[in-house]
């Protein structure tokens, strides 16, 4: 029955009968007491070492640990299935992935509450980032977490140090599943309906790396060359070097910086402006460029291109949750028969992304974002620079005066850069200057008496 599946591609109603024909008393899994330590853990499941035949068997129960369906009583941090004689249990069905309801912060942040109680502030290193993160986002209600915290593990003491044990494996098992650590794979992104293999991004990098290796190597000085291009052409626009105009707001009382550079401010800058002709990205990565850019495409009937981009961005960084929705809002809006805002893209690209969105996951809709965005790239973008829309907002631009004095004992005010000397200069300039001191340390009298000793002796040679 096993080797009908292959990974875990399957459905979830399909794993959820599994699973609860494996936990059946008379046909299923035989669970009974094991000890685990010195705690008798009762509905225990102990692995067996299986031959060759049943690899596709093992990874498949292995998957089954990975998504949380059965979890480790003795290795609680490692979510794997181990054939020898390791014990697991299964996980409550209220946990399982296929319920699809989402974790709440509010729930992990109870969780990390309890434990950092339970541990006296001994966590891991990336449950303290989130247990910091989580407390100044939901800082609104943090006594209640706190309350919810201390009461659950006031309601764990009275429980039987056996079930306490195995809860607590439960617990930590569900979370590591739906906040992975870092480096940790995160399951769920796959998704239990998602055909993606998961070992498909090894195999494209292996022929990445395969394909580079083939690659002929860029000479050094080409690629100084353009990293000098790069620094040039940025130089002006970075605060550091050149500094803020009109005043650095960070050593200022001045904020009027953050105001001529809010995201969708009326009229931006004329610097910001001119950044966006540097290239394509760089009048992407700006929400007010953005904005500029769709009201050029609006007078050229194409800026469904803009709003389909946008759609994307939301979905691939969006809530997780929300994934499947997003995805069919947007093939509804914009890839759909008759769809009220129809992109335009190739049939391979729209084979690719129809077949995709029968299991939606947040880059489903990658190769049909790839696709607009070069087509905005190589065909709208150069019509925009020259188009009246971005002349017009370059001419209007603010250009900020300076309002730091010059005399002003802050560093990284705004200043006429100059190049640094060059060595051979440096060490022209010190010879030249020893020369000098050395010339006003000569006692002139010495030297004439000398050279009227030298001259007097040439005249009058001794005998």
């Amino acid at each position: 029955q096993c080797e009908s599946w292959q990974g875990l591609q399957v459905a979830p109603l399909m794993i959820e009968a599994l699973m609860m024909e494996m936990q059946n008393p008379d046909t299923g899994i035989k669970t009974q007491t094991q000890k685990v330590m010195v705690n008798d853990i009762p509905h225990a499941v102990q692995s067996k070492r299986l031959p060759s035949p049943f690899a596709e068997a093992l990874h498949l129960g292995d998957l089954f640990v990975k998504y949380g369906y059965i979890y480790p009583l003795q290795e609680p941090k490692n979510l794997t299935l181990k054939a020898d004689g390791s014990l697991y249990r299964f996980q409550t069905p209220y946990f399982w992935p296929a319920q699809k309801w989402p974790a709440d912060d509010t729930d992990y942040a109870i969780y990390l509450a309890k434990k950092n109680i339970k541990r006296k502030g001994v966590l891991e290193e990336y449950e303290k980032e989130h247990y910091n993160m989580l407390n100044q986002k939901i800082n609104y209600k943090w006594d209640f977490v706190i309350m919810q915290a201390k009461e659950q593990y006031k309601a764990g003491k009275e429980r039987k140090k056996v079930d306490r044990y195995a809860l607590d494996c439960q617990e930590r098992a569900y979370w590591l599943v739906n906040r992975t650590p870092p480096g940790m794979l995160d399951v769920l992104e796959y998704g239990l309906d998602r055909v993606t293999d998961p070992n498909e991004n090894k195999v494209n990098q292996i022929m990445y790396y395969q394909q580079a290796i083939m690659k002929t190597r860029v000479k050094s000085s080409v690629s100084l060359g353009g990293l000098v291009k790069y620094s040039e052409q940025f130089l002006s626009n970075d605060p550091i070097l050149s500094g803020c105009l009109p005043s650095n707001p960070w050593i200022t009382d001045d904020p009027e910086f953050w105001d001529l550079n809010a995201k969708l401010v009326e009229i931006p800058t004329r610097m910001r402006v001119e950044r966006w002709a540097f290239n394509f990205s760089e009048l992407m990565r700006d929400p007010k460029g953005r904005q500029n850019f769709q009201l050029f495409l609006k007078k050229e009937f194409s800026g469904e291109n803009l709003g389909f981009w946008e759609a994307c961005e939301d979905l691939k960084y969006g809530d997780q949750s929300k994934v499947k929705e997003k995805a069919e809002e947007i093939y509804k809006l914009f890839l759909a028969p008759g769809a009220r805002r129809w992109i335009n893209i190739d049939g391979t690209t729209m084979g690719i992304t129809v077949k995709g969105l029968k299991h939606p996951h947040r880059y489903v809709l990658d190769a049909a974002q790839t696709h607009i965005y070069m087509l905005m790239k190589k065909d709208s973008y150069g019509r925009y620079l020259k188009s009246p829309i971005y002349k017009e907002m370059l001419a209007k631009a603010v250009v900020p005066q300076q309002t730091v004095k010059k005399s002003s004992p802050f560093l990284f005010g705004r200043r006429t850069l100059r190049s640094s000397p060059s060595p051979i200069i440096l060490r022209q300039r010190e010879e030249e200057a020893k020369a000098r001191e050395a010339a006003t340390t000569v006692d002139i009298t010495q030297v004439m008496s000398k050279l009227d000793r030298r001259s007097q002796l040439k005249a009058d040679p001794p005998k």
